[in-house]
């Protein structure tokens, strides 16, 4: 079993991504750009300019820094404005955080999604879970590269071989496996096609609660 179990934020504490994906959609749709929503889930977690290019130029736009960044403030201000109210945790989550820290886990959240998100959508309730919480405007470089991942293990002080990464997104998914760690890809907002590179995939939070509490990465030949 991992004792060190680190968590991604937005499709996987928090049932967010459907509201985050239709602030994108509208800000892209200011611009008169159109996107599906899972154009949107497949970048999720992917917010610097050098991994989002490909949405713009495949809609023939060739993104300068100045666009994305007011595109990204755009997208900020609608999901502020109208969907923040409206996240919340996935039901299973909070039981599954408490059994985890009775049974001596240490936990960390790695999102992404800025501070001043964070401050909006998180509930105060969970935070005394975690032991570290890194978030995107935390470290030069988000996911998909290492340095979320390799932050918390830092600050953590733990050892990789001991550490676990819940990820929902092909992202997270490689920022989790570039910091060398094991990952659980969940599905909840993408099919199994896309999650292909993470080590376990969990159907729901009922089973991935089974593979973090109940020895099923040992029985599966995976711990």
């Amino acid at each position: 079993m991992k004792r060190h179990i680190f968590f991604d934020l937005d499709g996987v504490i928090l049932d967010s991504m459907k509201y985050h994906a239709r602030a994108w959609i509208e800000a892209f749709s200011q611009l008169g750009l159109s996107f599906s929503e899972e154009e949107i889930y497949l970048h999720e977690g992917a917010i610097e300019l050098d991994t989002a290019r490909t949405l713009f130029t495949s809609r023939g736009v060739n993104p300068t820094k100045e666009f994305f960044e007011s595109t990204f403030r755009l997208q900020k201000r609608i999901f502020l404005e109208k969907y923040a109210k409206l996240v919340k945790p996935y039901p299973q989550v909070p039981d599954l955080l408490e059994s985890l820290k009775k049974d001596g886990r240490r936990l960390a959240l790695v999102t992404s999604s800025h501070a001043e998100i964070l401050e909006k959508v998180f509930p105060k309730s969970l935070e005394k879970f975690f032991d570290v919480i890194v978030t995107g405007d935390k470290v030069s470089r988000r996911k998909p590269h290492p340095d979320p991942y390799l932050t918390a293990l830092t600050t953590l002080q733990a050892d990789k071989g001991d550490s676990l990464v819940v990820e929902n997104a092909p992202a997270g998914i490689k920022s989790a496996k570039s910091a060398g760690l094991f990952c659980v890809a969940i599905k909840t907002t993408l099919p199994e096609e896309h999650l292909k590179l993470a080590d376990l995939i969990a159907e729901d939070h009922t089973h991935l609660s089974e593979l973090l509490l109940n020895g099923s990465l040992k029985r599966e030949g995976k711990s």
